[in-house]
């Protein structure tokens, strides 16, 4: 069996303890691999190993960590399908959508390439007589990122090429469900010529978590994942001093007015809301029908939805894999289940889906729910999985203060052919990141990612300029060269620019 430790100071670690966590293949249900759970200890081996190469790392000049990343990204491109077949083979998704997830990876990392110019500081010259400030932005030492099992490899990827560039070190805690990916980034990194020490990986559970959260040389935390675990990771880390980004859940409404395209709506309502089946939190879990729109487009939304090709992720043929782990699938199942009985029309049903010859993997078919009531379980939860629930809306107005009465605020979309409509939906939704005609509305990696309300919790959103904002603190510096015969002589006053 396959053992995935830690990588810690530019070699592989074995994990000390003798504890490990499972690793399933997801299209066979078959425990292929183990991986190592690190003790406080071992946490604490990897927070000193970086600390120590934060004295040499935090002072390389940024042509040196620009040519490393350039090196980098030359790797990675080179190594994108044996990385994408690592998530596929412990995510389950299928190899195009894996693929994808590198490719967006990819994409901070050529941030990052530039950073030289987000580095750039300021300057103000005399600003009083002979007194110039310059203002310049600084690493803030040892830094960590937790990150969720959805995307093994792209949400490390917006974290620790931003941290690094900035002249931070790094401890990447990923997920304990699909490891590899992320181990497999940290060695490409040290064959690109990143110094040992400076990205480090450590396996493990909540231990893992909460010495992260509470170790005193960790300055700062990023995480993404559910919100309960971001309000956790919040309060946690602010207690122990710490900056923090932690991007929890959502349920991403996708509204469609009567003038939309409803072929085109209905494509990209089913690519949004069973791609990666389910399992993003930018998937469209809910579709606003607003007026007469309702009907015709949820008939066109079941019938593409029965001919999706479910399979294992390896499979060419398959559109849409299986989900993460056994239990995952039967909780969101239980939503499927319980539907009705809650007041929702179920059209499509696809709980009881199962692949020959993968009979123990851990696959579901999409469902799709008709005339939801905002009361109900699948309304009102994040499910992450492929359940598309539709809504029914009389006015632009009724859909828009449903939106906004969500306790999430991560993504929205709005399809329609009205220019007066969308504009006054941007404005209007209480969402951070706003789609028109665009049904996942990431952004690219030169702005940045982040929700509102329940779906994030601290002050930065990550990449782009929020994420070197977040990596970095700034400092003023105010100059004055006096000549040497100037004399400035006692003066207990507050000073005075003049």
């Amino acid at each position: 069996m396959k053992t995935v430790n830690h990588w810690i100071g530019g070699k592989t670690v074995e994990g000390a303890t003798g504890a490990y966590g499972p690793v399933y293949n997801p299209a066979t249900g078959a425990q292929d691999t183990q991986v190592a759970l690190a003790s406080v200890d071992e946490v604490d081996a990897a927070v000193a190993t970086a600390k120590e190469a934060f004295r040499s790392w935090g002072t390389v000049s940024l042509s040196k960590r620009t040519a490393i990343l350039y090196k980098y990204r030359e790797l990675l491109d080179a190594h994108r399908d044996e990385i994408a077949e690592l998530i596929t083979a412990e995510h389950g998704k299928v190899h195009s959508d894996a693929l994808g997830e590198v490719a967006r990876g990819l994409e901070i990392v050529e941030l990052a390439c530039g950073i030289a110019e987000k580095l750039k500081g300021e300057l103000s010259t005399q600003v009083s007589t002979g007194v110039d400030v310059s203002s310049i932005r600084q690493p803030l030492g040892v830094v960590a990122g937790i990150t969720p099992f959805n995307f093994p490899a792209m949400v490390p990827m917006w974290m620790f090429p931003v941290a690094i560039a900035c002249g931070n070190t790094f401890v990447l805690k990923p997920s304990e469900k699909d490891p590899s990916a992320s181990r497999r980034l940290a060695e490409l990194a040290s064959e690109a010529g990143l110094p040992d020490g400076v990205l480090n990986v450590v396996n493990g559970d909540k231990v893992a978590v909460d010495r992260l959260l509470e170790h005193p040389d960790i300055a700062a935390v990023s995480f993404v994942g559910s919100t309960p675990i971001a309000k956790y990771i919040q309060s946690k880390a602010v207690e122990h001093g710490k900056r923090v980004q932690a991007l929890g859940g959502a349920k991403n409404h996708m509204l469609v007015l009567p003038d939309a395209d409803l072929d085109f709506a209905a494509d990209n309502a089913i690519n949004a809301a069973y791609g990666s089946a389910g399992e993003r939190c930018m998937a469209v879990s809910v579709v606003v029908a607003v007026g007469d729109a309702g009907d015709d487009l949820v008939k066109k939304i079941a019938d593409r939805a029965a001919k999706l090709r479910i399979g294992p992720g390896n499979d060419p043929a398959s559109e849409m894999g299986p989900l993460i782990t056994k239990e995952h699938r039967d909780k969101v199942a239980s939503y499927v289940h319980g539907a009705a009985a809650q007041g929702a029309e179920v059209v499509v049903d696809g709980t009881g889906y199962s692949v020959e010859g993968h009979e123990n993997g851990f696959f579901i078919g999409v469902s799709l729910l008709d005339r939801v009531p905002p009361t109900a379980d699948a309304y009102r939860d994040e499910i992450f999985g492929p359940v598309l629930c539709v809504v029914r809306a009389e006015t632009y107005d009724e859909a828009i203060a449903l939106i906004n009465s969500s306790q999430w605020g991560n993504g929205t979309a709005i399809f329609t052919r009205d220019g007066g409509a969308a504009r006054r939906f941007q404005l209007e939704v209480e969402a951070g990141m706003v789609g028109v005609n665009v049904p996942i509305p990431v952004p690219v990696g030169y702005h940045s990612f982040g929700g509102w309300k329940d779906s994030l919790f601290g002050d930065h959103h990550i990449y782009g300029n929020d994420g070197v904002h977040f990596y970095t603190r700034g400092k003023v510096v105010t100059t004055r060269w006096p000549e040497p015969s100037e004399e400035v002589g006692i003066n207990l006053g507050f000073p005075k620019n003049h």
